[in-house]
């Protein structure tokens, strides 16, 4: 199944809870108004579009309700897909022109971190990158484990300790590793944990010294895994997590199990930060980076 189906696919919940709802209050409204905006307003806040994002919306359409541009169903529909389009702004692709270039990952546990490396790397992998994971997430007991099987299957050269080690030693080792076997890409699994900030927030900053030294000059994405089926309460992991690092983008996982895909605009207007790559499965193929028409797209064929 190509991904633009499986977007489909994944985006469908969404879509039903405000355009099949949109549908539903085109057809109990005999004019497009002020009724019919409130109606509108409630439906993109229950999809997690967000009340600021959402009032911005509103706003446009009213605008042009005024200048009678808005008048029948389809030019609801085809107002909202621009005002969604230009509110979600182009795609950011990866930095990645130094070699090697490093990709840290950073995430609470169970927002799909380790699974969303494992597809990451796969897709780095597809596009001809010699890649190099270090499991620097030393905390948590299954996490060395399981990225291993995940590297497994992408086919990956992961660099580990034990459980427990200092993260900021499994970086130097990865970081000479990418080095002297001429890596393109030195990906950094990190500790996914938010309830003591300060020891987060150390312990990057260690990470990031080591990457500094040993790496020079090297390009860098920070790049933060967020559980879209959270909805509101994933601005609020992101904001954060942005106070302890400087993200360079973001990766919505688990789009496919939520109704709250508006949560994309939400991150995009509270934030500005960009969203990388997409899931919308468990595959390892389930990933893609993220294309503002293609989602777009999705989003309304």
């Amino acid at each position: 199944m190509a991904f633009l189906d499986k977007l489909k696919a994944g985006l469908s919940k969404t879509k039903n809870a405000i355009l099949g709802q949109v549908d539903n209050v085109l057809k109990a409204f005999v004019r497009i108004d002020e009724d019919f905006l409130d109606e509108l307003e409630e439906l993109l806040i229950c999809a997690d579009v967000g009340v600021g994002a959402t009032e911005d919306i509103i706003d446009e359409l009213r605008e042009r309700i005024k200048d009678g541009r808005l008048k029948e169903k389809e030019d609801v529909l085809a107002a909202l897909r621009e005002i969604l389009g230009e509110m979600i702004g182009e795609g950011a692709p990866l930095t990645l022109n130094t070699k090697p270039s490093v990709i840290l990952v950073i995430g609470v546990n169970g927002a799909g971190k380790t699974t969303s490396i494992g597809k990451i790397t796969n897709i780095l992998k597809n596009e001809g990158k010699k890649v190099v994971v270090a499991a620097a997430d030393t905390f948590r007991a299954a996490a060395i484990d399981q990225l291993a099987v995940w590297c497994e299957r992408s086919g990956v050269t992961l660099v580990k300790q034990n459980e427990g080690s200092d993260p900021a030693a499994v970086v130097f080792d990865a970081a000479q590793y990418a080095k002297s076997h001429d890596a393109d890409v030195l990906v950094i699994d990190t500790a996914g944990r938010l309830h003591n900030k300060k020891n987060l927030m150390n312990e990057l900053e260690k990470i990031s010294r080591v990457i500094d030294r040993e790496l020079p000059g090297a390009c860098r994405e920070n790049l933060l895994v967020l559980d879209a089926t959270t909805g509101q309460n994933a601005i609020l992991q992101a904001k954060e997590f942005k106070n302890a690092a400087e993200l360079t983008g973001l990766v919505l996982n688990k789009m496919d199990g939520t109704a709250k895909g508006g949560i994309v605009i939400s991150i995009k207007r509270e934030l500005d930060i960009p969203v990388k790559f997409i899931g919308v499965g468990e595959q390892i193929d389930d990933m893609q980076e993220f294309d503002s028409d293609e989602f777009i797209r999705a989003f309304f064929e």
